[in-house]
């Protein structure tokens, strides 16, 4: 997987996180540093442990599926990028998560990496050192959760949703890559 790749993954799997971290900074008022750099970490540990869960078990699969893999890895990054797309026109803003306690701040961190773990299994298939990746996401996710959670009050959650559908188009992209790379022998 090409640089580029890697930090377009890293960027489209920490938009949800920087989409709810917009919301609870929009919600707090104005944030405390401190905060914004708690909600941070969690996310980023949160979200650079997933892709590497989902590639556990994309790894404990592969040699059952490695006539479709392409295939797979397809359909589970389109998957997610549809329903980033879904999630981005369909949800309103009242039903983004707001509980500022750890305990909330880490179920809404696992919520927003089930779609990390999705992509683990497909990067399992196609045999990519998950570490520099789970890394790029961890990083990627510390920064716009961060960020996001200080942009909250200036920017509201407008620009979240837009990201958020941006993400989607490009997860879409990436698979739809994959799936012509192995069926053309690119």
């Amino acid at each position: 997987m090409s640089p580029l790749a890697i930090a377009l993954l890293a960027i489209t799997m920490s938009v949800d996180s920087f989409a709810v971290s917009v919301g609870r900074g929009a919600a707090i008022g104005r944030p405390r540093v401190s905060e914004a750099l708690r909600t941070g970490i969690v996310f980023g540990v949160v979200e650079a442990l997933a892709p590497v869960i989902g590639w556990i078990a994309g790894v404990a699969a592969s040699q059952f599926v490695e006539a479709i893999d392409h295939w797979i890895a397809f359909a589970l990054l389109a998957g997610v990028g549809v329903h980033m797309l879904y999630t981005a026109i369909r949800t309103s803003d009242a039903d983004a998560p707001r509980g500022s306690s750890l305990t909330a701040l880490i179920a809404t961190a696992i919520g927003t990496s089930l779609d990390a773990m999705a992509v683990g299994v497909s990067l399992a298939l196609l045999q990519v050192d998950i570490v520099v990746i789970a890394i790029a996401i961890g990083v990627s996710t510390f920064v716009m959760s961060s960020g996001g959670m200080l942009l909250g009050f200036a920017i509201g959650e407008r620009f979240g949703k837009a990201a958020e559908l941006i993400a989607g188009v490009v997860l879409c992209g990436l698979g739809v890559m994959i799936l012509a790379e192995h069926l053309t022998g690119a």
